[in-house]
């Protein structure tokens, strides 16, 4: 018998599957979410997962695990949710398997160790109404955490193909692009560009073929948004680029992946061996349409700049990852000189959502000119960092403080950094700013991709603007000069500025080589990799200046500019900073002050981090 799915067949399907979740929810069936991301796998979840399984097997609990993708609570992973209780448990480790499965699932009684909030244990604890939640609306992020990524049939219950079967029997190309449109829906790599109006490029382009590509390079220093949604909803992709191929006459698609995301790659090839079994992908008469569509996978090295478009196209058909001038434009001439719609795949991730629910309902989220959610990636000097998706226009200080608990050790927020090496460094005179694309460019720093990180007193604006230039220099393809000779020279002055040898005059000149690499590079890489250096100078330029004029850095991170020496009011001679300094360079006797010699002193602050009385300072 064929798997090939009509629109009747579907239909059905995706009832007999939901009535079977109606029934096991009115008979009381529970079920166990394990968080199956990459950051809660490398944690122990894999191991957890199959203490889970055994212990319920030893137990004959009735009980559904199942192993879903990321649930964004990163920094208290691995995380399991118990449905329909949605009691939320963190922290959970392999040897806590048993007492879930006993304790809660058999005996009913929650495991109050193991929750969040352990002050609300009498009437258990519901995981939208942890502060990490509370403001986050998931739309990119609507199945992550709640189906099973590896499973179709998980996705089709949740109103999986309902937006592919709407686009094929309810609306013409036209009508899709124009929703898309009406929506408001912003290209989420970076630039911001309207979806619609790249879909509307390309359908009007007369061409015997075309292309729909998902840019999944996500290269990002501290990003890993597109990849923990192709790992928990695969499918999400597969649909929504059917979905620009029926919009604009594309019948091919390709997904641009850096193979050292091994997990998302396993499940898109899970995800599109099961679609085209469903006769989804791969064949023609999809659903007993005249659409025909199919979908490969193409990977990566891992190369920054091939994020690009252009030097992303390059790359899929062989050659060297390099950008080359535009126009023409992808959309008009792009994958072997054929139309190309390219879209990274949060952008992908709204449009199934946009076409079932409609473009009304998308376009009442977020700003005027900013529609919609954004996911981002908060790292850094959080204390609860992880993956999360907020409306457009919600305030950086309702990011850092309500959402990810405010800055750890009683440190003070210095900086955020938006849009990886490419973005600016916000400081905090511009924390109740809104996120939205227009705001952030007023102060010079892009909305990116997603990836936010957050700094606090303890970081050096000079030594992070440097490690980004780093990046960007090593990444950088080479073939245009004012990002290959400017990248470097840069990276030259901040080096010697971080090493005490700055001069008053540097500053005009990386304002200069700054305008020249945004003014004449050839790509967006070398037209923004200059920004966290104008940042730099634009917010805290006293801090540059302290660099320069005192041959200081007051953060203690610039190693050159460190002197360290023993406060003898606090010294009590205990010898502990002696025995970890590996260049003998601190004298004393057992409870006698102690001194650092400087001649010595190789600056690697074993004594500064292992002297518990803080006697230690920076000179």
């Amino acid at each position: 018998m064929s798997n090939k799915l009509t629109r009747e067949s579907l239909d059905a399907l995706r009832a007999r599957l939901t009535e079977a979740n109606r029934k096991d929810e009115v008979g009381g069936k529970q079920y166990l979410l394990v968080c199956g991301g990459t950051a809660c796998d490398s944690n122990g979840g894999l191991a957890l997962y199959a203490a889970l399984k055994k212990a319920a097997e030893y137990a004959g609990a009735n009980v559904s695990i199942v192993r879903t993708g990321c649930m964004g609570f990163c920094e208290r992973g691995p995380i399991v949710k118990v449905l329909p209780a949605d009691t939320f448990y963190v922290d959970v480790k392999p040897e806590d398997a048993a007492a879930i499965i006993n304790e809660h699932i058999v005996n009913g009684q929650i495991v109050t160790r193991l929750l969040y909030d352990k002050t609300q244990a009498e009437a258990g604890h519901e995981g939208k109404d942890i502060d990490f939640y509370a403001k986050q609306q998931r739309i990119v992020l609507r199945h992550c955490g709640v189906i099973d990524p590896e499973k179709i049939d998980d996705y089709i219950a949740h109103e999986g193909y309902l937006g592919l079967e709407k686009a094929l029997f309810e609306m013409t190309p036209e009508g899709i692009i124009q929703e898309v449109l009406d929506s408001g829906l912003r290209g989420r790599g970076g630039a911001g560009f309207p979806t619609g109006k790249k879909w509307q490029f390309s359908a009007a382009v007369q061409a015997d073929q075309k292309y729909i590509v998902c840019n999944a390079d996500e290269g990002d220093p501290g990003a890993y948004m597109d990849r923990s949604t192709l790992e928990g909803d695969p499918h999400a992709i597969l649909e929504a680029m059917m979905i620009a191929g029926r919009a604009t006459g594309a019948t091919k698609g390709f997904i641009y992946i850096r193979a050292e995301y091994p997990l998302a790659i396993k499940r898109l090839q899970i995800a599109i061996e099961q679609a085209r079994e469903y006769g989804l992908l791969g064949c023609e008469n999809i659903l007993g349409t005249d659409f025909t569509f199919d979908i490969e996978l193409r990977f990566g090295a891992g190369a920054f700049v091939c994020g690009e478009e252009t030097a992303l196209l390059a790359s899929i058909e062989g050659k060297r990852g390099q950008p080359t001038p535009r126009p023409p434009f992808p959309a008009v001439k792009g994958l072997w000189g054929k139309p190309t719609v390219i879209n990274n795949v949060e952008t992908l991730a709204n449009i199934a959502v946009i076409i079932t629910k409609g473009a009304k309902w998308f376009s009442s989220i977020g700003t005027a000119t900013s529609k919609g959610t954004k996911v981002f990636a908060l790292t850094g000097k959080v204390k609860n960092s992880g993956l999360i998706e907020v409306p457009m226009g919600i305030t950086l200080r309702e990011i850092i403080f309500d959402i990810g608990g405010g800055i750890p050790n009683g440190r003070t927020f210095k900086a955020a950094q938006t849009g990886g090496p490419s973005g600016g460094m916000i400081p905090p005179e511009f924390l109740d700013m809104p996120i939205d694309y227009e705001s952030l460019a007023k102060i010079g720093s892009i909305m990116g991709s997603g990836g936010l990180i957050v700094m606090d007193d303890t970081d050096c604006i000079v030594d992070v603007a440097k490690f980004y230039l780093e990046f960007t220099v090593d990444e950088s393809c080479g073939k245009c000069m004012p990002c290959r000779i400017g990248g470097r020279a840069l990276l030259n002055t901040l080096t010697r500025i971080s090493e005490g040898r700055g001069e008053p005059e540097d500053i005009q000149k990386m304002r200069d080589i700054c305008d020249a690499m945004n003014r004449a590079s050839l790509c967006g890489l070398g037209q923004t990799a200059s920004n966290p250096v104008q940042a730099m100078l634009r917010y805290f330029m006293d801090e540059v200046l302290t660099h320069i004029n005192d041959r200081k850095c007051l953060a203690g991170k610039c190693k050159k500019l460190i002197q360290y020496r023993i406060n003898p009011e606090r010294c009590v001679g205990c010898t502990m900073c002696a025995r970890v300094c590996p260049a003998n360079a601190i004298m004393g006797k057992v409870k006698e002050k102690h001194v650092i010699d400087p001649q010595k002193c190789v600056k690697c602050g074993q004594c500064y981090n292992t002297c518990k009385l803080h006697a230690i300072e920076l000179a």
